[in-house]
């Protein structure tokens, strides 16, 4: 649909949404009006089979209704989620003008871009799995990748000689989401189960690439990451963050730099014997009777998600091997494993708070799981005092209070807050007067108006002034 053929047919409404759609062709936009978040034409009869929602209309277009279906912005996140689930990438949109000043409609904006290799939202993750998003650069059959968990901050970058050992790689890493170059080879086949997004050539640019990651590690260089000399590599992880950037529409604060991984650090595991040996995933496509079902007692989701990942790619380092061995050793020996259990179940999933913190989406209740999650670092290093062994030493002492921001959680953020802060009482009282002055008139506006008519009389020394509210003039003295 070109604007200059058809959007001036419609109301000046539906041409501000084609607009902003145009921007997003390949997603569905979701358009807010009011209470809820509207779509529009295919957008509407694709989100109503896909959420089982009602297929509504507004207005015409060449004599037919034209198509929407919305959900409620207060329940957008189930929504979400089922989308995100079904590998949709999803536009929110919204009001970002004055309705009292705004002449026409009132100014809209894409503020969010939910794609399934970008989420970070609670609701939208799987606590005990990665959710992955890869960029891959192929030249001459070597195919060079990044990921990022974006909900962590997490970015690994290698590569590898053939499409049979990428294809190991990607039924490995298993990716939310896949980015590709548009002019992707045809016979580079990929499973067509992977979410594939498609990017502009120009994305896997060398140079920009280059240019990116420094800007965003803060350095002049990225010798220090080990692929200076590699530049299918810092192709594949220029697009990853360009990406991400486009999609977030905030900074990256966290991601503060990138691993590689060589081939030879662990052990190869093809795709037939990942999936024969059944580590997370049976025969069936299910978790039942997995090594991962078997083994899984950690305490925390982050636990659950490092053991899924050593299960996958299992190291070649014996000395790496007998410090693990050597540590869960000195902890049976000491025979403190409940109480350390019992400390880190109640602390979280503190990895992926402190990205949304980063990223500027941290709910009410990330903050007072942070919260208490710093309440029980003491406790935590108190029972690491009796190790004995080098690693558990080195782990403890990395191991920080942070007396300063748990002290500001403590008198910032009260006991219980709600579940999202548009439903306000957030901030506990006593911590900003002026925000205690203006509930306090919110809560109680009869006395705030009979202290303000003393206030009055006293400055102005008229008994008889009077303070009071008329349906026609509103307050008045």
């Amino acid at each position: 649909m070109t604007e200059t053929t058809t959007i001036k047919q419609y109301t000046p409404m539906i041409q501000q949404y084609l607009r902003i759609k145009q921007q997003h062709a390949d997603m569905l936009l979701l358009y807010r009006m009011g209470d809820f978040y509207e779509l529009f034409f295919d957008d509407a009869k694709r989100a109503a089979k896909l959420l089982d929602i009602t297929l509504t209309a507004r207005g015409q277009s060449s004599s037919q209704p034209i198509p929407m279906a919305g959900v409620p912005f207060h329940a957008v996140e189930s929504y979400l989620a089922k989308l995100v689930k079904l590998g949709e990438s999803v536009a929110i949109c919204e009001q970002v003008g004055d309705v009292n000043t705004a002449k026409g409609p009132v100014e809209r904006q894409v503020t969010r871009i939910i794609t399934p290799g970008t989420v970070t939202d609670e609701a939208l993750l799987d606590e005990r799995q990665d959710s992955l998003l890869m960029a891959v650069f192929e030249q001459r059959q070597h195919f060079a990748w990044a990921t990022l968990d974006i909900a962590s901050g997490r970015f690994l970058v290698s590569q590898v000689k053939g499409l049979a050992a990428f294809n190991n790689e990607l039924q490995r890493i298993r990716p939310s989401e896949l980015l590709v170059s548009e002019d992707w080879p045809e016979n580079n086949t990929i499973d067509a189960r992977m979410h594939v997004t498609k990017r502009p050539a120009w994305d896997f640019d060398v140079e920009t690439g280059q240019r990116m990651l420094c800007q965003q590690f803060q350095t002049q260089s990225l010798s220090g990451f080990g692929c200076e000399q590699s530049p299918n590599i810092i192709a594949a992880a220029g697009c990853l963050l360009q990406y991400c950037k486009e999609t977030q529409r905030t900074a990256l604060p966290h991601i503060r730099g990138m691993q590689l991984q060589q081939e030879e650090e662990s052990v190869i595991l093809d795709a037939t014997t990942r999936r024969n040996l059944e580590l997370t995933q049976n025969l069936q496509g299910g978790n039942d009777c997995t090594l991962i079902a078997v083994i899984d007692r950690t305490a925390t989701a982050m636990g659950s998600r490092l053991l899924r990942r050593w299960l996958h790619r299992p190291v070649r380092d014996h000395e790496i091997l007998r410090q693990r061995q050597a540590a869960v050793q000195d902890i049976l020996s000491v025979n403190n494993s409940e109480a350390l259990h019992d400390i880190l179940r109640q602390i979280g999933d503190v990895e992926r708070i402190l990205a949304r913190v980063a990223l500027k989406s941290a709910r009410p209740r990330d903050l007072t799981q942070l919260r208490r999650a710093l309440s029980l670092l003491p406790a935590l290093q108190n029972e690491c005092q009796c190790f004995s062994i080098a690693p558990l030493k080195k782990l403890m002492a990395k191991i920080a209070e942070f007396p300063q921001l748990l002290a500001l959680l403590q008198t910032a953020v009260v006991e219980n807050p709600p579940a999202v802060i548009r439903e306000g009482g957030v901030i506990a009282k006593g911590y900003d007067e002026q925000l205690d002055e203006l509930r306090t008139i919110s809560e109680d506006a009869g006395a705030f108006l009979v202290q303000l008519e003393q206030r009055e009389k006293k400055r102005t020394g008229i008994a008889t002034l009077k303070v009071g509210y008329s349906r026609v003039h509103g307050y008045y003295i």
